[in-house]
Protein backbone atom coordinates (compact mmCIF):
# COMPACT_ATOMS: atom_id res chain seq x y z
CA UNK A 1 0.00 0.00 0.00
CA UNK A 2 1.36 3.05 -1.04
CA UNK A 3 1.41 6.16 2.05
CA UNK A 4 -1.54 8.24 0.19
CA UNK A 5 -3.71 4.98 0.10
CA UNK A 6 -3.69 5.43 4.03
CA UNK A 7 -6.01 8.63 3.59
CA UNK A 8 -8.82 6.39 2.27
CA UNK A 9 -8.82 3.81 4.70
CA UNK A 10 -7.50 4.82 8.59
CA UNK A 11 -9.68 6.10 10.68
CA UNK A 12 -10.57 9.76 10.62
CA UNK A 13 -9.50 10.62 14.32
CA UNK A 14 -6.12 9.16 12.97
CA UNK A 15 -5.47 10.72 9.88
CA UNK A 16 -6.35 13.82 11.55
CA UNK A 17 -3.90 13.72 14.13
CA UNK A 18 -1.70 12.49 11.71
CA UNK A 19 -2.21 15.20 9.54
CA UNK A 20 -2.76 18.22 11.86
CA UNK A 21 -0.10 17.84 14.45
CA UNK A 22 3.01 17.98 11.65
CA UNK A 23 1.25 20.67 10.19
CA UNK A 24 0.49 22.34 13.66
CA UNK A 25 4.06 22.30 14.76
CA UNK A 26 4.94 24.03 11.43
CA UNK A 27 3.19 26.70 11.85
CA UNK A 28 3.58 27.23 15.50
CA UNK A 29 7.19 27.42 14.91
CA UNK A 30 6.68 29.84 11.74
CA UNK A 31 4.65 31.74 14.13
CA UNK A 32 7.43 31.95 16.79
CA UNK A 33 10.14 32.92 14.38
CA UNK A 34 7.83 35.98 13.27
CA UNK A 35 7.37 36.80 16.80
CA UNK A 36 10.94 36.69 17.59
CA UNK A 37 11.85 38.44 14.63
CA UNK A 38 9.52 41.34 15.78
CA UNK A 39 11.01 41.01 19.54
CA UNK A 40 14.53 41.09 17.96
CA UNK A 41 14.24 44.36 15.83
CA UNK A 42 11.03 45.82 18.57
CA UNK A 43 14.40 45.22 21.36
CA UNK A 44 17.74 45.93 19.04
CA UNK A 45 15.86 48.20 16.22
CA UNK A 46 12.94 50.15 17.27
CA UNK A 47 8.87 50.26 17.14
CA UNK A 48 9.83 52.33 13.25
CA UNK A 49 11.54 49.08 12.87
CA UNK A 50 8.01 46.73 13.86
CA UNK A 51 6.23 49.47 11.48
CA UNK A 52 8.50 48.40 8.76
CA UNK A 53 8.34 44.60 8.76
CA UNK A 54 4.46 44.87 9.45
CA UNK A 55 4.05 47.31 5.87
CA UNK A 56 6.52 44.52 4.13
CA UNK A 57 5.46 41.72 4.94
CA UNK A 58 2.22 41.92 3.47
CA UNK A 59 3.87 42.79 0.17
CA UNK A 60 6.16 39.84 -0.15
CA UNK A 61 3.37 37.33 1.29
CA UNK A 62 1.71 38.79 -1.63
CA UNK A 63 3.84 37.92 -4.29
CA UNK A 64 4.89 33.92 -2.93
CA UNK A 65 1.20 33.62 -2.40
CA UNK A 66 1.29 32.52 -6.14
CA UNK A 67 2.76 30.04 -4.95
CA UNK A 68 0.74 28.90 -2.45
CA UNK A 69 -1.92 29.29 -4.97
CA UNK A 70 -0.55 27.28 -7.23
CA UNK A 71 0.51 24.21 -4.11
CA UNK A 72 -3.15 24.70 -2.93
CA UNK A 73 -4.91 24.43 -6.44
CA UNK A 74 -2.91 21.55 -7.75
CA UNK A 75 -2.32 19.58 -4.67
CA UNK A 76 -6.64 19.75 -4.73
CA UNK A 77 -5.85 17.74 -7.94
CA UNK A 78 -3.48 15.85 -7.14
CA UNK A 79 -5.17 14.69 -3.43
CA UNK A 80 -8.96 13.16 -6.03
CA UNK A 81 -6.38 11.72 -8.78
CA UNK A 82 -4.62 9.58 -6.10
CA UNK A 83 -8.13 9.06 -4.51
CA UNK A 84 -9.25 8.14 -8.07
CA UNK A 85 -5.73 5.79 -8.92
CA UNK A 86 -5.03 8.71 -11.38
CA UNK A 87 -0.95 8.89 -11.10
CA UNK A 88 -0.82 10.15 -14.62
CA UNK A 89 -2.85 13.09 -14.04
CA UNK A 90 -1.48 14.09 -10.59
CA UNK A 91 2.67 13.60 -12.25
CA UNK A 92 1.36 16.24 -15.21
CA UNK A 93 -0.31 18.37 -12.44
CA UNK A 94 2.52 18.70 -11.05
CA UNK A 95 4.79 19.29 -13.87
CA UNK A 96 2.17 22.09 -14.49
CA UNK A 97 2.44 23.54 -11.00
CA UNK A 98 6.36 24.06 -11.64
CA UNK A 99 6.03 25.83 -15.11
CA UNK A 100 3.29 28.08 -13.36
CA UNK A 101 5.42 28.69 -10.21
CA UNK A 102 8.23 29.88 -12.63
CA UNK A 103 6.69 32.38 -14.99
CA UNK A 104 4.28 34.16 -12.33
CA UNK A 105 7.03 34.80 -9.74
CA UNK A 106 9.65 35.98 -12.32
CA UNK A 107 6.70 38.32 -13.30
CA UNK A 108 6.11 39.42 -10.16
CA UNK A 109 9.48 39.64 -7.88
CA UNK A 110 11.03 42.36 -11.05
CA UNK A 111 8.69 44.71 -10.98
CA UNK A 112 8.95 44.91 -6.82
CA UNK A 113 12.55 45.96 -7.75
CA UNK A 114 11.51 48.11 -10.23
CA UNK A 115 9.10 49.95 -8.24
CA UNK A 116 9.93 49.51 -4.74
CA UNK A 117 8.87 52.56 -2.96
CA UNK A 118 5.46 53.21 -5.39
CA UNK A 119 4.56 49.79 -3.76
CA UNK A 120 5.77 50.34 0.19
CA UNK A 121 4.51 53.96 0.17
CA UNK A 122 1.02 52.39 -1.08
CA UNK A 123 1.16 49.77 1.98
CA UNK A 124 1.36 52.14 4.20
CA UNK A 125 5.04 53.08 4.32
CA UNK A 126 4.60 56.82 5.40
CA UNK A 127 6.88 59.30 7.65
CA UNK A 128 10.10 57.60 9.62
CA UNK A 129 8.44 54.05 8.05
CA UNK A 130 9.82 54.43 4.67
CA UNK A 131 13.38 54.23 5.12
CA UNK A 132 13.54 51.40 7.26
CA UNK A 133 10.69 49.03 4.62
CA UNK A 134 13.42 50.02 1.71
CA UNK A 135 16.25 48.32 3.53
CA UNK A 136 14.05 45.31 4.76
CA UNK A 137 12.10 45.43 1.23
CA UNK A 138 15.03 44.78 -1.08
CA UNK A 139 17.15 42.16 0.60
CA UNK A 140 13.66 39.70 1.42
CA UNK A 141 12.24 40.27 -2.01
CA UNK A 142 15.64 38.54 -3.27
CA UNK A 143 14.60 35.30 -1.21
CA UNK A 144 10.73 35.82 -2.23
CA UNK A 145 11.21 33.14 -5.56
CA UNK A 146 12.84 30.48 -2.78
CA UNK A 147 9.61 31.25 -0.50
CA UNK A 148 7.44 30.57 -3.23
CA UNK A 149 9.15 27.39 -4.50
CA UNK A 150 8.86 26.12 -0.60
CA UNK A 151 5.16 26.98 -0.27
CA UNK A 152 4.16 25.27 -3.15
CA UNK A 153 6.09 22.06 -2.92
CA UNK A 154 5.08 22.05 1.37
CA UNK A 155 1.06 21.62 -0.15
CA UNK A 156 2.54 18.54 -2.66
CA UNK A 157 4.38 16.77 -0.22
CA UNK A 158 1.30 16.80 2.40
CA UNK A 159 -1.10 15.72 -0.72
CA UNK A 160 1.11 12.80 -0.92
CA UNK A 161 -0.08 11.58 2.50
CA UNK A 162 3.77 13.07 4.04
CA UNK A 163 3.19 15.58 7.01
CA UNK A 164 5.91 15.19 9.13
CA UNK A 165 8.03 16.05 5.56
CA UNK A 166 5.85 19.09 4.96
CA UNK A 167 6.17 20.21 8.24
CA UNK A 168 10.16 20.53 7.69
CA UNK A 169 9.80 23.27 5.16
CA UNK A 170 8.14 25.14 7.53
CA UNK A 171 10.71 24.15 10.24
CA UNK A 172 13.68 24.55 8.64
CA UNK A 173 13.21 28.31 7.67
CA UNK A 174 11.92 29.59 11.01
CA UNK A 175 14.58 27.60 12.81
CA UNK A 176 17.44 28.57 10.91
CA UNK A 177 16.29 32.46 11.18
CA UNK A 178 15.92 32.38 14.48
CA UNK A 179 19.60 31.53 14.95
CA UNK A 180 20.82 33.97 12.30
CA UNK A 181 18.58 37.16 13.72
CA UNK A 182 20.37 37.70 16.57
CA UNK A 183 23.93 37.24 14.98
CA UNK A 184 22.83 39.10 11.67
CA UNK A 185 21.23 41.67 14.09
CA UNK A 186 23.42 42.38 17.09
CA UNK A 187 26.62 40.55 16.79
CA UNK A 188 27.28 41.62 13.06
CA UNK A 189 25.58 44.48 14.22
CA UNK A 190 23.84 45.02 10.61
CA UNK A 191 20.20 46.00 12.34
CA UNK A 192 17.01 45.27 10.15
CA UNK A 193 19.16 44.68 7.04
CA UNK A 194 20.70 41.67 9.24
CA UNK A 195 16.80 40.67 9.81
CA UNK A 196 16.11 40.50 6.19
CA UNK A 197 19.25 38.50 5.41
CA UNK A 198 18.26 36.33 7.81
CA UNK A 199 14.87 35.51 6.68
CA UNK A 200 16.20 35.00 3.00
CA UNK A 201 18.83 32.86 3.28
CA UNK A 202 16.81 30.60 5.46
CA UNK A 203 13.88 30.80 2.53
CA UNK A 204 16.56 29.50 0.08
CA UNK A 205 17.93 26.97 2.23
CA UNK A 206 13.86 25.59 3.03
CA UNK A 207 13.66 25.42 -1.14
CA UNK A 208 16.65 23.25 -1.23
CA UNK A 209 15.27 21.16 1.34
CA UNK A 210 12.23 20.52 -1.00
CA UNK A 211 14.23 20.13 -4.06
CA UNK A 212 16.05 16.91 -2.33
CA UNK A 213 12.98 15.83 -1.11
CA UNK A 214 11.52 15.38 -4.59
CA UNK A 215 14.74 14.08 -6.16
CA UNK A 216 16.10 11.75 -3.34
CA UNK A 217 13.07 10.95 -1.22
CA UNK A 218 10.03 9.11 -1.37
CA UNK A 219 7.90 11.49 -3.66
CA UNK A 220 5.62 9.53 -5.65
CA UNK A 221 5.18 11.81 -8.08
CA UNK A 222 7.98 10.76 -10.90
CA UNK A 223 7.74 13.88 -13.31
CA UNK A 224 9.36 13.53 -16.59
CA UNK A 225 10.22 16.97 -19.37
CA UNK A 226 6.83 16.26 -20.57
CA UNK A 227 5.08 16.68 -17.46
CA UNK A 228 6.02 20.41 -17.58
CA UNK A 229 4.46 21.27 -21.13
CA UNK A 230 1.19 23.38 -19.85
CA UNK A 231 -2.07 21.61 -20.56
CA UNK A 232 -4.47 23.97 -20.60
CA UNK A 233 -7.03 21.99 -18.85
CA UNK A 234 -5.18 21.44 -16.13
CA UNK A 235 -3.90 24.82 -15.85
CA UNK A 236 -7.29 26.02 -15.74
CA UNK A 237 -8.39 23.91 -12.67
CA UNK A 238 -5.25 24.60 -10.83
CA UNK A 239 -5.95 28.45 -11.63
CA UNK A 240 -9.55 28.37 -10.52
CA UNK A 241 -8.74 26.57 -6.79
CA UNK A 242 -5.53 28.51 -6.81
CA UNK A 243 -7.37 31.41 -7.26
CA UNK A 244 -9.31 31.16 -3.81
CA UNK A 245 -6.08 30.99 -2.25
CA UNK A 246 -4.72 33.90 -4.09
CA UNK A 247 -7.67 35.70 -3.53
CA UNK A 248 -7.50 35.19 0.49
CA UNK A 249 -4.37 36.71 0.38
CA UNK A 250 -4.47 39.18 -1.98
CA UNK A 251 -7.48 40.65 0.23
CA UNK A 252 -5.23 40.42 2.87
CA UNK A 253 -2.96 42.82 1.68
CA UNK A 254 -5.52 44.86 0.19
CA UNK A 255 -7.07 44.88 3.98
CA UNK A 256 -3.38 45.86 5.57
CA UNK A 257 -3.05 48.38 3.16
CA UNK A 258 -6.12 49.89 3.90
CA UNK A 259 -5.89 49.13 7.49
CA UNK A 260 -2.33 50.54 7.79
CA UNK A 261 -3.28 53.92 6.26
CA UNK A 262 -6.45 54.41 8.21
CA UNK A 263 -4.45 53.56 11.67
CA UNK A 264 -2.54 56.18 10.19
CA UNK A 265 -4.68 58.91 10.13
CA UNK A 266 -6.58 58.18 12.97
CA UNK A 267 -3.32 57.29 15.52
CA UNK A 268 -0.37 57.98 13.12
CA UNK A 269 3.19 55.76 13.04
CA UNK A 270 2.45 54.18 16.47
CA UNK A 271 -1.17 52.26 15.35
CA UNK A 272 1.23 50.21 12.34
CA UNK A 273 3.33 49.29 15.25
CA UNK A 274 0.88 48.11 17.81
CA UNK A 275 -1.31 46.02 14.35
CA UNK A 276 2.73 44.68 13.54
CA UNK A 277 2.48 42.97 17.39
CA UNK A 278 -1.53 41.89 16.99
CA UNK A 279 -0.57 40.38 13.57
CA UNK A 280 1.85 38.35 15.23
CA UNK A 281 0.14 37.62 18.13
CA UNK A 282 -2.74 36.04 16.03
CA UNK A 283 -0.54 33.89 13.89
CA UNK A 284 0.81 32.12 16.86
CA UNK A 285 -2.58 32.02 18.93
CA UNK A 286 -4.43 30.50 15.66
CA UNK A 287 -1.56 27.85 15.16
CA UNK A 288 -3.18 24.79 16.36
CA UNK A 289 -6.75 25.56 14.00
CA UNK A 290 -5.01 26.91 11.23
CA UNK A 291 -3.21 22.84 11.36
CA UNK A 292 -6.35 21.47 11.55
CA UNK A 293 -7.58 23.30 8.94
CA UNK A 294 -4.23 22.52 6.64
CA UNK A 295 -4.60 18.37 8.17
CA UNK A 296 -7.90 18.10 6.45
CA UNK A 297 -7.36 19.04 2.69
CA UNK A 298 -5.76 15.66 1.65
CA UNK A 299 -8.20 13.74 3.61
CA UNK A 300 -11.33 15.49 1.99
CA UNK A 301 -9.78 15.74 -1.06
CA UNK A 302 -8.43 11.91 -1.06
CA UNK A 303 -11.76 10.48 0.09
CA UNK A 304 -13.95 12.49 -2.11
CA UNK A 305 -11.86 11.50 -5.04
CA UNK A 306 -12.49 8.08 -3.80
CA UNK A 307 -16.03 8.69 -3.84
CA UNK A 308 -15.79 7.72 0.29
CA UNK A 309 -18.44 10.40 1.03
CA UNK A 310 -19.30 9.51 4.37
CA UNK A 311 -15.87 9.83 5.69
CA UNK A 312 -15.50 13.18 4.03
CA UNK A 313 -18.22 14.56 6.54
CA UNK A 314 -16.85 12.80 9.49
CA UNK A 315 -13.64 14.63 8.56
CA UNK A 316 -15.31 17.83 8.61
CA UNK A 317 -17.27 17.35 11.90
CA UNK A 318 -14.56 16.56 13.67
CA UNK A 319 -12.36 19.17 12.21
CA UNK A 320 -14.83 21.84 13.36
CA UNK A 321 -15.18 20.35 17.17
CA UNK A 322 -11.87 20.35 17.55
CA UNK A 323 -11.34 23.44 16.10
CA UNK A 324 -13.66 25.26 17.48
CA UNK A 325 -12.85 23.83 20.99
CA UNK A 326 -8.86 24.93 20.51
CA UNK A 327 -10.42 28.13 19.54
CA UNK A 328 -12.09 28.83 22.67
CA UNK A 329 -9.12 28.29 25.22
CA UNK A 330 -6.90 30.09 22.89
CA UNK A 331 -9.37 33.24 23.82
CA UNK A 332 -9.27 32.03 27.53
CA UNK A 333 -5.57 32.15 27.92
CA UNK A 334 -5.06 35.07 25.87
CA UNK A 335 -7.42 37.26 28.45
CA UNK A 336 -5.50 36.02 31.37
CA UNK A 337 -1.74 36.01 29.94
CA UNK A 338 -2.39 39.14 27.58
CA UNK A 339 -0.13 41.48 29.22
CA UNK A 340 2.59 39.03 29.73
CA UNK A 341 2.52 38.38 25.75
CA UNK A 342 2.30 42.05 25.05
CA UNK A 343 5.65 42.63 26.85
CA UNK A 344 7.88 40.31 25.29
CA UNK A 345 7.59 42.90 22.15
CA UNK A 346 9.88 45.49 23.29
CA UNK A 347 9.99 48.32 26.49
CA UNK A 348 8.04 50.76 24.91
CA UNK A 349 5.65 51.48 27.34
CA UNK A 350 3.48 52.76 24.48
CA UNK A 351 3.12 50.50 22.61
CA UNK A 352 1.94 47.92 25.63
CA UNK A 353 -0.59 50.56 26.50
CA UNK A 354 -2.13 50.76 23.56
CA UNK A 355 -2.04 47.12 22.52
CA UNK A 356 -3.78 45.53 25.34
CA UNK A 357 -7.10 46.76 25.33
CA UNK A 358 -6.79 46.71 21.07
CA UNK A 359 -5.80 43.01 21.64
CA UNK A 360 -8.99 41.69 23.78
CA UNK A 361 -11.23 43.30 21.07
CA UNK A 362 -9.72 41.78 17.91
CA UNK A 363 -9.60 38.42 19.50
CA UNK A 364 -13.32 38.69 20.55
CA UNK A 365 -14.36 36.02 18.14
CA UNK A 366 -11.71 34.14 17.70
CA UNK A 367 -13.74 30.86 19.61
CA UNK A 368 -15.39 30.15 15.72
CA UNK A 369 -12.95 31.19 13.76
CA UNK A 370 -12.66 27.19 12.68
CA UNK A 371 -15.91 27.64 10.82
CA UNK A 372 -14.69 30.00 8.81
CA UNK A 373 -11.12 28.76 7.69
CA UNK A 374 -12.30 25.19 7.50
CA UNK A 375 -15.65 25.97 5.46
CA UNK A 376 -13.82 28.03 2.39
CA UNK A 377 -10.95 24.40 3.01
CA UNK A 378 -13.46 21.61 2.49
CA UNK A 379 -15.09 23.32 -0.83
CA UNK A 380 -11.45 24.13 -2.01
CA UNK A 381 -10.54 20.48 -1.12
CA UNK A 382 -13.52 19.12 -3.53
CA UNK A 383 -12.41 21.10 -6.54
CA UNK A 384 -15.68 23.63 -5.75
CA UNK A 385 -14.03 26.93 -6.71
CA UNK A 386 -16.69 29.55 -6.25
CA UNK A 387 -18.09 28.33 -2.91
CA UNK A 388 -14.48 28.70 -1.48
CA UNK A 389 -13.87 31.79 -3.32
CA UNK A 390 -17.38 33.52 -1.90
CA UNK A 391 -16.94 32.33 1.92
CA UNK A 392 -13.18 33.74 1.67
CA UNK A 393 -14.19 37.20 -0.01
CA UNK A 394 -16.96 37.61 2.65
CA UNK A 395 -15.03 37.92 5.95
CA UNK A 396 -12.14 40.04 4.17
CA UNK A 397 -13.55 41.96 1.62
CA UNK A 398 -17.54 42.07 1.53
CA UNK A 399 -17.79 42.51 5.52
CA UNK A 400 -14.25 43.89 7.01
CA UNK A 401 -13.56 46.48 5.04
CA UNK A 402 -16.13 48.32 4.77
CA UNK A 403 -17.15 47.94 8.48
CA UNK A 404 -13.21 49.28 8.98
CA UNK A 405 -13.62 52.45 7.30
CA UNK A 406 -17.19 53.34 8.01
CA UNK A 407 -16.58 52.17 12.09
CA UNK A 408 -14.04 54.55 12.78
CA UNK A 409 -15.88 57.48 11.54
CA UNK A 410 -18.38 57.26 14.85
CA UNK A 411 -15.97 55.28 17.60
CA UNK A 412 -12.41 56.32 16.69
CA UNK A 413 -9.30 54.21 16.73
CA UNK A 414 -11.43 51.50 18.22
CA UNK A 415 -13.73 51.00 15.50
CA UNK A 416 -10.75 49.64 13.43
CA UNK A 417 -10.65 47.14 16.27
CA UNK A 418 -14.30 46.10 16.35
CA UNK A 419 -14.37 45.32 12.47
CA UNK A 420 -12.07 42.41 13.24
CA UNK A 421 -14.90 40.43 15.80
CA UNK A 422 -18.16 41.70 14.09
CA UNK A 423 -16.91 40.56 10.55
CA UNK A 424 -15.51 37.34 12.02
CA UNK A 425 -19.44 36.68 13.25
CA UNK A 426 -21.14 37.65 10.25
CA UNK A 427 -18.44 35.36 8.14
CA UNK A 428 -19.17 32.76 10.35
CA UNK A 429 -22.77 32.44 9.67
CA UNK A 430 -22.56 32.71 6.02
CA UNK A 431 -19.99 29.62 6.01
CA UNK A 432 -22.60 27.44 8.35
CA UNK A 433 -25.28 28.14 5.58
CA UNK A 434 -23.12 27.38 2.50
CA UNK A 435 -21.35 24.46 4.27
CA UNK A 436 -24.27 23.00 5.53
CA UNK A 437 -25.82 23.17 1.96
CA UNK A 438 -22.73 21.23 0.91
CA UNK A 439 -22.85 18.40 2.67
CA UNK A 440 -26.34 17.74 2.82
CA UNK A 441 -25.73 17.64 -1.19
CA UNK A 442 -22.53 15.13 -0.37
CA UNK A 443 -25.18 12.87 1.33
CA UNK A 444 -27.09 12.59 -1.82
CA UNK A 445 -24.91 11.42 -3.69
Amino acid sequence: MKISDELGHQSINKLLLKQSIPASIGILVMSIYLIADTIFIGQWVGSMAIAAITVVMPVTFLISSFGMAIGIGGASIISRALGAGDQDLAAKTFGNQITLSVILIISAVIPGFIFDEEILVFFGAKGEILAHALDYFHVTLMGVPFLTFAMMSNNIIRAQGFPKTSMNTMLIPAVLNLVLDPIFIKVFDWGLEGAAWATTISYVVSAAYAVWFFIFGKNELRIKAIHLKPILAIIKEINLLGMVTLVRQGMTSILIIILNNVLFTYGGEIYIAVFGVINRIMMFALFPVMGITQGLLPIVGYNYGANQHKRVRETMKISIIYGTGLGTIIYIILIIFRENIISIFGSDSQLTELTSPALLIVFMAIPIIAIQLMGAAYFQAIGKAMPALLLTISRQGLIFIPLMLILPKFLGIDGIWYAFPISDVLSSIITVIVLRNGLKKLKMT
